[in-house]
């Protein structure tokens, strides 16, 4: 008896010990990963985050069906009903039933029923349907679900139809690739500006630092909302859609990078008299290489966090700014294009359900607000 506890207390302890090591020899980025992982909330906002990206990416094959297509039998139909279970009470693989449209003889309001004596139609993975260019470069016409039917005789629409008759989710998957990627080019060209003059005016210092700083306090004294209004006004009516989501990027890119120019210019001025960088002088160094490569790297995990947390306010800017109708506009498709249908009060009233892309903007903002706190946590993984 006493050789079996023996035996497992020294097993204990060299478990102990091999943990202890692990922890001891592993890397920085390791030691993030498992601080990250601890934080339930940011792994759940990491993987809606990843999904809703994939989705942005492969939106054409997604989409069941083309964003800018119209059923006009379907104007402001309701989210199809999928059924698992027949009418005789059979269990089989998700359905419908042939949509049939009626009107209200009080109101002449469209009425939708499924008719259900009617052969139901089966729901079908990789179907083939509208055709479409994978990126504007791969043409097919596989999609990741449909009906084995025309157009015309029966849809399937998960989250209903527009007031034009238009395949809601088609719309929003499309309008993620604008709205998404818009944060992403937003924030990374507010990265680039944050850290050149943020960095010259902490490293320099002086003249320099004088007036970039005079330039930050003169931009963040300006009334933001009015500032993109006036921005995004001086755009020509007549541009393109592809020149107009760049100018909005431009826009939101030199109001937005005078915060992340802040911190740089206050992490440089504090790590500028380090010993590291004055060995790096001394080496022989130069000065943009002591920057780049000494510098920066030394708190580039908050740069990660703090790009996380600026995502949410790049999106939520382009959606408003579409919303009012002074950044995207038809037939550009973005969240903001979106919820200019919830401008008009018939369709709010009789479809509800227009308001989709602005859940679709709330779940995007919380899943990045916790995955930037779980980033802000894990870029500090010694502190408890």
């Amino acid at each position: 008896m006493e050789e079996v506890k023996r035996n497992a207390t020294e097993a204990v302890e060299e478990l102990v010990e091999t943990a202890d090591d692990k922890v001891f020899i592993a890397t920085q980025w390791q030691l993030m990963w498992w601080r990250f992982r601890k934080h339930k909330a940011a792994m759940v906002g990491g993987v809606i985050m990843i999904i809703f990206y994939a989705v942005a990416l492969f939106c054409e094959f997604v989409a069941p069906y083309n964003p800018e297509q119209f059923f006009t039998q379907y104007k402001l139909s309701p989210p199809t009903k999928i059924h698992l279970r027949d009418t005789e009470g059979r269990f089989r693989w998700p359905f419908v039933y042939k949509t049939i449209r009626d009107r209200d003889p009080e109101t002449m309001r469209s009425i939708y029923r499924d008719d259900t004596e009617a052969p139901p139609y089966t729901i079908r993975f990789f179907e083939r349907g509208t055709p479409y260019k994978m990126w504007g470069l791969i043409e097919t016409d596989w999609h990741l679900f449909g009906l084995n039917v025309t157009h015309d005789e029966q849809g399937v629409f998960l989250l209903g139809a527009d007031r034009m008759g238009r395949d809601l989710f088609s719309r929003l998957c499309y309008g993620a690739r604008l709205s998404l990627s818009i944060g992403l080019v937003g924030v990374f060209l507010s990265l680039i500006i944050g850290i050149i003059l943020g960095g010259m005016s902490g490293y320099y210092g002086g003249g320099i630092d004088n007036m970039i700083q005079r330039v930050i306090e003169f931009i963040r004294s300006i009334p933001s909302v009015p500032l993109w209004m006036g921005l995004s006004a001086a755009m020509p009516a007549d541009w393109p859609v592809v020149r107009v989501y760049f100018g909005i990027t431009v826009i939101l890119s030199l109001i937005g990078w005078t915060g992340m120019a802040r911190v740089v210019r206050g992490r440089f001025l504090a790590l500028r008299e380090e010993d590291f960088v004055m060995a790096a002088r001394l080496a022989g160094a130069g000065e943009m290489r002591i920057i780049v490569r000494h510098m920066v790297p030394s708190f580039l995990s908050y740069i990660i966090a703090s790009l996380t947390l600026s995502i949410p306010g790049m999106i939520l800017n382009e959606t408003g700014l579409s919303f009012i109708g002074l950044g995207l506009r038809p037939p550009a498709i973005s969240w903001g294009v979106l919820l200019q249908e919830a401008q008009n009060l018939r369709s709010l009233v009789l479809a509800p359900w227009v308001l989709t892309p602005a859940i679709a903007v709330i779940i995007t903002v919380l899943a990045l607000n916790f995955l930037g706190d779980g980033l802000r946590d894990a870029a500090d993984p010694y502190s408890r």
